[in-house]
């Protein structure tokens, strides 16, 4: 049987905390900056948890994790 492989765009996104929770990245933080207010910028800056709701998705995309 072949071994599962990770998929890649997800694991480059999503990164495991050492209690093996998942954490990812804001969206709307990639261009156009200069029209975002700074405190927006920081709360963008942030890693949040993946809602439990897609956990399940996430986590079938990243096998042995």
């Amino acid at each position: 049987m072949k071994k599962a492989k990770r998929h890649q765009g997800t694991a480059k996104r999503i990164s495991i905390t050492g209690s093996g929770k998942l954490r990812r990245g804001r969206q709307h933080s990639g261009h156009l900056k200069v029209k975002k207010r700074p405190k927006r910028k920081r709360s963008l800056r942030q890693r949040v948890p993946v809602h439990p709701a897609d956990e399940a998705r996430v986590r079938a995309l990243l096998p042995g994790v």
